[in-house]
């Protein structure tokens, strides 16, 4: 059974930072993409950053439009994933959320709440 537990979410002022981590427990292999989405009241989730497994070569990164420049997905060896926020604008507020996707599963967190405001 996999876990995924996001953590680093907080109240932000406009251009301000933040870094959430999301530590994994169980299924260290055979992920095929692991990344972070987002979903803003009223608005459906969608994806932030994603990581597709490079399986002994590269890792490939699909960031979206709209944080592409502020925004940096990485993971570590210790099983965990990173999103670096910067320059965060109000638009940013959400909750964050963590999948990891497997060839016939995936898991969510429960998410993390980013607020940008004044």
């Amino acid at each position: 059974q996999v876990q995924l537990v996001e953590t680093g979410g907080g109240l932000v002022q406009p251009g301000g930072s933040l870094t959430l981590s999301c530590k994994s427990s169980g299924g260290l292999y055979g992920w095929a993409v692991w990344g972070w989405y987002r979903q803003a009241p009223g608005k459906q989730r969608e994806l932030v950053a994603i990581i597709e497994n490079g399986v002994g070569s590269d890792d490939r990164i699909n960031v979206a439009d709209t944080v592409l420049g502020r925004f940096t997905v990485s993971r570590d060896s210790t099983n965990t994933l990173y999103l670096e926020m910067h320059n965060l604008k109000p638009d940013d507020t959400a909750v964050y959320y963590c999948k990891r996707q497997y060839e016939l599963s995936e898991y969510w967190g429960q998410g993390t709440q980013v607020i940008v405001s004044s």
